[in-house]
């Protein structure tokens, strides 16, 4: 069987705006893992192929987040056909398509989807509550998230349309039971929307194990609040960030025996 994870890079064998949607997602899952929101092999992050909007960019099913690099994406049409692929035995999630793939289907306007599997996130995905306002982070989602209730593991196409009905326009949902989603018109969007979403909910998982009172502010102030953090109100989200975190990657990288994303 052939399950290496060293790849040939192909940058010279597609486009250069999909050789950059590439390097963005390669990054993306990287920080996914610099950031501890992975589970084994599990999950996904899909990006559009600019100027081919039914056609999508997802991670191999098997490599570790920290393995992935802009080579060992698949290709794939927005209904789950392989386009193509590594020369691998390695193949892809059915999971990956059925829920990213009715999101992309659905909001043309969205080019990344992320889904996580998190401790913090699936802690908050059981309570009732859902995601409270304890702290400015959480409050950005205040009016702009979504739920979607379980409905066993995600490889049924009739859940398509509930999934995508639950998450309405917002760019992030808590699956009951499941974990987190979010979504972005860029992957540095769905990023940064990701990262502000577990760091609620790990802060919310913390502040109410300290089994004390707790506090949040007035309607009025989390609806202004939740406004001023909608990418657009005050800047493109995402975007100021996302050199940092390249610079991450590549400080980290030369401590590392991992190829580097950029391959």
């Amino acid at each position: 069987m052939n399950y290496k994870t060293d790849f040939p890079s192909i940058k010279g064998e597609v486009s250069p705006e999909e050789w950059q949607a590439r390097l963005d997602l390669a990054a993306c899952y990287r920080l996914i893992d610099k950031y501890a929101m992975t589970d084994l092999i599990y999950n996904h992050i899909t990006t559009r192929i600019p100027g081919s909007p039914d056609h999508l960019l997802i991670n191999l099913y098997g490599l570790l987040y920290k393995e992935i690099t802009a080579s060992s994406l698949v290709k794939i049409h927005v209904d789950g056909e392989i386009i193509w692929k590594p020369q691998t035995d390695y193949d892809i999630n059915k999971s990956g398509y059925v829920i990213h793939g009715a999101i992309h289907r659905a909001r043309p306007e969205v080019a990344c989807v992320l889904h996580t599997h998190t401790r913090a996130g699936m802690a908050v995905s059981a309570m009732t509550c859902g995601l409270l306002p304890l702290s400015q982070t959480a409050i950005r989602f205040v009016g702009h998230i979504g739920y979607h209730d379980y409905e066993g593991p995600a490889i049924d196409l009739a859940e398509r349309e509930r999934l995508v009905n639950d998450l309405g326009p917002h760019d992030a949902m808590i699956m009951r039971n499941h974990g987190l989603l979010t979504c972005g018109a860029t992957v540095q969007q769905a990023f940064n929307t990701m990262y502000q979403l577990e760091l609620s909910c790990r802060s919310q998982v913390d502040a109410m194990a300290a089994r004390t009172e707790l506090t949040m502010p007035g309607e009025n102030v989390l609806a202004h609040t939740a406004h001023l953090y909608q990418p657009g109100a005050r800047r493109p989200y995402g975007v100021l960030e996302w050199p940092a975190m390249l610079r991450l990657l590549d400080a980290e990288q030369r401590n590392s025996d991992y190829p580097p994303y950029y391959y």
